[in-house]
């Protein structure tokens, strides 16, 4: 995780901010954009503009201390991953800093080799923070739900479910699906609302939206094609339905997807 990637350094000794600064520049290779702020208003405000991917601050600032500042950026809706700098060994701060779920705690001064080791922990918690949201968001709960009491849904059900996920490309129907597992389709239609919470047109539905959602975060295929590729002969029923069932349209979806 680097391109697109901004590191906030908050130090109130400008030696020390400038040496931090230099030193990660020198080590991002213009992968990252370095960012520096002397005390916490400053911090907020670069916060409330930008997105702040890695906050290196130190403890001790005057007015606002290092862990204000981390409460009051998450406040502000941002939730970036934190390391804290400070002169002091205190175990307090440290108690304080895990808490907050801060990844490393580094005293001054602070080595460069220590430092960059840091850093790149902390940006592969930063990413892999990333790609839990986006699992989180592209996930169904639904579906979800429904599997988590798998044990409990009868053989023909489960193999109707993998039938119908194994086909998300094609318009399978409940007579097509019924007569692959063996059952009358009026039975099987009112046992698979029993089972599974859900009408069997809901749950095929349902199953295209999560496959259009990991097509949406994981390629740049455009709509139409993806579209296709659930099994919609057009972008418009398909951008109708998802925006049905996930309150926008597959564009607005994706932007709001964390980068890969």
């Amino acid at each position: 995780m680097k391109n697109g990637t901004t590191i906030l350094i908050v130090d109130d000794e400008p030696r020390t901010r400038q040496g931090l600064k230099k030193t990660l520049e020198t080590w991002a290779a213009s992968g990252c954009e370095i960012v520096t702020a002397e005390n916490g208003d400053e911090a907020l405000d670069i916060a409330s503009k930008r997105p702040v991917h890695l906050l290196l601050t130190d403890i001790r600032m005057p007015e606002m201390n290092g862990l204000e500042l981390i409460k009051a950026i998450r406040a502000g809706g941002s939730d970036p991953v934190v390391v804290l700098l400070s002169g002091y060994s205190e175990f307090e701060y440290a108690q304080e800093g895990i808490r907050l779920g801060v990844v490393n705690y580094l005293l001054k001064p602070v080595q460069k080799a220590k430092l960059l080791e840091a850093v790149e922990e902390a940006l592969r918690v930063a990413k892999e923070r990333l790609r839990t949201g986006a699992m989180e968001k592209i996930v169904d709960k639904e579906l979800a739900a429904m599997r988590e009491e798998d044990r409990l849904v009868p053989q023909p059900i489960q193999e109707a479910i993998r039938y119908i996920e194994a086909n998300v490309k094609q318009a399978v129907t409940l007579r097509e699906v019924a007569e692959h597992v063996h059952l009358n389709a009026s039975y099987f239609s009112s046992l698979f609302k029993e089972k599974t919470g859900m009408t069997f047109s809901e749950f095929v539905v349902r199953g295209k939206m999560q496959a259009a959602k990991k097509l949406l975060y994981s390629t740049g295929m455009p709509i139409a094609d993806i579209a296709e590729e659930v099994g919609y002969a057009t972008a418009k029923y398909f951008i109708t339905l998802f925006k049905e069932y996930e309150g926008m349209t597959p564009s607005q979806y994706r932007k709001e997807l964390p980068d890969r």
